[in-house]
């Protein structure tokens, strides 16, 4: 088992290991006091591994009930959470009880939030069972939902207790959710390591697998050292935004029906790449995201994208942050105004 140590203002850890969701109990009852808990899955995940997950748990000691609802980032609303809240009170669960988000992105985000909001904080576990959830959304302390206005617009800053990777969930994946995550680890290394980024570009979707280990640690590593230098996301942290303004202005764009957010990303990520750096760097990129069968464009101008990214939660009054690889392996934040951006962009 590898394990990697958080040390955010609540610190906990992550745990990597191939099949370790059947031992999953053992782990949560010794890292929780509370027998009580709540395990939170969306339709696809919980007909996969909520069994398993329940019947650990279980066997440990805990009263377990399960919420489910319908997959797909249209369920990362108000409403869902509306209905979480009112199956939280339904079971009596109280502050010292725990919340078990098991599944993707969504799951986590939508998850997080409640046990940040519900009764104005319980503990909550991570289980994701996503490549892009393992690397990148359940790891920092982010939690959000989605409005009509944008995405993640509202959200609250609340750290695991403990997040579990299994490994062996990648492989029920479908090919593009596993490109998916793909987009994420690739902005690692694009943002912090060219060393992973090259051993990331020497495989594709096909043969991953041989490397999916090392990466997920590698790529959880480096998401370890930006929170724990900048966990409430007032600087270095916007690190990890590479890609993500025009990427969801994508989604947003298309109505979150259309790209996933890590085709978003990897749309976001050439854009701005093609926009400001080299030839070579981006050549380097566009081939890298095509190995995992990642758009590097969608069929719209930009100058209809920029409405979306007007509304990015990363803005500051009337300015926005956005960022740029030069070089692999090294990131530069860069703040303008919303006018500014729009006019480079749209030139």
């Amino acid at each position: 088992m590898k394990k990697i140590r958080v040390n955010t203002s609540t610190p906990y850890d992550v745990l990597i290991e191939r099949d370790i969701l059947r031992s999953c109990g053992k782990i949560i009852a010794d890292t929780v006091k509370s027998r009580h808990a709540v395990i939170i899955s969306d339709d696809t995940v919980n007909s996969l591994y909520g069994s398993t997950v329940k019947k650990s748990m279980e066997e440990n000691g805990f009263r377990v009930s399960v919420f489910e609802f319908p997959h797909g980032e249209q369920s990362k609303n108000l409403e869902t959470l509306s209905r979480i809240y009112d199956f939280l009170c339904e079971e009596n669960i109280t502050r010292s009880d725990i919340l078990v988000a098991l599944g993707g992105g969504v799951v986590g985000d939508i998850t997080g939030f409640a046990a940040a909001t519900f009764l104005r904080g319980t503990g909550f576990i991570q289980i994701p069972t996503t490549l892009l959830a393992q690397i990148d959304s359940s790891v920092g302390g982010k939690t959000a939902v989605d409005l009509k206005g944008g995405k993640n617009l509202v959200g609250a800053f609340r750290q695991p207790e403990l997040v579990i990777c299994d490994s062996n969930t990648l492989k029920t994946l479908n090919p593009e959710f596993l490109s998916d995550g793909m987009a994420e680890a690739i902005k690692y290394g694009m943002i912090r390591d060219e060393k992973l980024f090259d051993l990331i570009a020497s495989h594709n979707i096909e043969n991953v697998d041989e490397i999916i280990d090392d990466m997920v640690y590698r790529c959880i590593d480096i998401k370890r050292e930006v929170v724990e230098h900048d966990e409430f996301d007032t600087g270095e942290r916007m690190i990890l935004n590479f890609g993500h303004t025009l990427g969801h202005a994508v989604e947003g764009y298309y109505n979150y029906s259309t790209y996933t957010h890590g085709c978003g990303v990897a749309v976001g990520m050439a854009m701005i790449t093609k926009k400001f750096c080299s030839g070579e760097i981006y050549n380097k990129l566009v081939k890298c995201l095509e190995n995992y069968k990642l758009p590097v464009s969608v069929p719209v101008s930009v100058k209809k994208l920029l409405p979306f990214c007007a509304k990015d939660k990363k803005r500051s009054s009337g300015n926005i942050s956005y960022i740029v690889c030069r070089e692999t392996g090294k990131a530069e934040i860069i703040r303008t105004t919303v006018e500014d951006f729009n006019a480079l962009m749209g030139e």
